[in-house]
């Protein structure tokens, strides 16, 4: 069972995929990227700078004894990370 969330999260990236991130103040080691997607913006929501892309992971995480299966997004636009969805 998956749940929605739209959490603003941390995330530090190895080799330009999220290697750990925090959510909800707990630390969570990524332990394998199962998949990984880009999306283009709206043309009409994007700027000459920036073409408004948005990146998603999918990947297997575990904050200590607690692991799952997370779904990140980045935002180039915004320049920031949200916690999309989360597998029990």
């Amino acid at each position: 069972m998956s749940r929605l969330y739209g959490d603003p999260i941390e995330v530090w990236t190895r080799d330009g995929a999220p290697s750990q991130f925090v959510w909800r103040d707990r630390l969570y080691v990524v332990h394998g990227v199962l998949d990984h997607w880009v999306v283009a913006r709206e043309w009409w929501k994007t700027s000459e700078t920036d073409p408004g892309e948005r990146r998603f992971w999918r990947v297997e995480a575990r904050a200590g004894d607690q692991g799952g299966t997370y779904e990140l997004r980045y935002d180039t636009a915004g320049d920031g990370w949200l916690m999309i969805r989360a597998w029990d």
